[in-house]
Formats: structure tokens, sequence, C-alpha cells
């Protein structure tokens, strides 16, 4: 299993990253350029990545102010598992992690930790450019 993860402390309280996190409307405002053909409601999304795959995720558990968690809806390239953990530092501050779990076998590793690396990257960044 390959995991990768990035934090970002957000100044906001928690109720409102996680209310932010928990409707998939929300997640295209965080996705790379290299994403497109993006169409969601509140549980699922479904997009495109450039020169790589089509991807329908679902979120199939959500624990208010601690955790939201996606997994594809559809046939994956590789078994895949997101998740947005929330936790409260103080009343206006809120530490927020994306966690990509996913089962990759050599060869998809070599080609696919760096992308989902720069994925993790940009979210954490773009949640705190968007939420502060």
């Amino acid at each position: 299993m390959t995991i990768i993860q990035n934090s970002v402390v957000i100044n906001k309280p928690i109720a409102e990253v996680y209310n932010f996190l928990s409707d998939l409307n929300n997640h295209e405002q965080l996705m790379p350029e290299n994403i497109y053909n993006w169409s969601s409601t509140a549980d699922v999304a479904r997009f495109t990545i450039q020169n790589m795959a089509k991807l329908a995720l679902k979120i199939n558990q959500r624990v208010e102010n601690k955790e939201i968690i996606c997994v594809p809806s559809e046939e994956a390239p590789f078994e895949v598992k997101l998740a947005w953990k929330v936790e409260e530092v103080s009343a206006n501050e809120t530490n927020a992690t994306f966690v990509i779990e996913a089962q990759l076998n050599m060869m998809m590793k070599m080609m696919a930790s760096g992308p989902l690396k720069k994925l993790v990257d940009h979210q954490v960044n773009k949640l705190k450019e968007i939420l502060g």
C-alpha cells in the first residue's frame, strides 16, 4: 500500500473546513489544471485526468468534523482511497490532512506516485488559499 499525505493549518473553525470538504461540488476548486470534464453532486464526482484516466469518486463515509472518505464509484485503474481528516487546533484554526492510499504494483508506483504527490500537495495548498 502506497500512502501519500500532506497537512495544512487553515485559519477557520473546524465546522467550516469540514462543511466545505464534505461537499464534492467544492472539490473542483481544489483540482489542478490537468483535471477536466468535471461533474459532481455533494456525494459523487466524475472527472478526467489529462493523459491518464477517467475517475468517478463517491463519498462512502463522513464523520462530522473528523473525516471524509472517498472511494471509486466505478472501476478505477488501481485500488485507491482518498481521505480528508480535520482536527481542531484552536477555536479558529483547523489542521486538514489529505491522505491518498493506493494499491500500486511496482510499475504503477513508478508512474503514479509523482503525480499523486503533486495532487496531494496542490489540494492542501488550494484549500489554504480558498479558506485562508
